[in-house]
């Protein structure tokens, strides 16, 4: 499958064919990773779920930082 890239406001994008959307289970507004390895990229849909669990991890982490670091011992 081909996609061109197109200007999009002052930005530029591909159009995703609505199919293959439908296959990932992705819709508009859903967030992805983008990664770049050997001249290819690679999107990532990203789990809201799993985003928003490492955001609490990550302030538990903080809240707790002492008392991870003597368990930690």
């Amino acid at each position: 499958m081909n996609v061109t890239i197109r200007k999009i406001g002052n930005s530029e994008g591909i159009i995703i064919p609505k199919e293959v959307l439908e296959r990932l289970g992705v819709k508009a507004g859903d967030e992805f990773t983008v990664t770049e390895e050997n001249g290819q990229l690679t999107l990532i849909p990203q789990n809201a779920d799993l985003a928003e669990q490492l955001r609490a991890a990550s302030v538990g982490m903080e809240k707790y930082r002492v008392a991870l670091r003597e368990l930690a011992k």
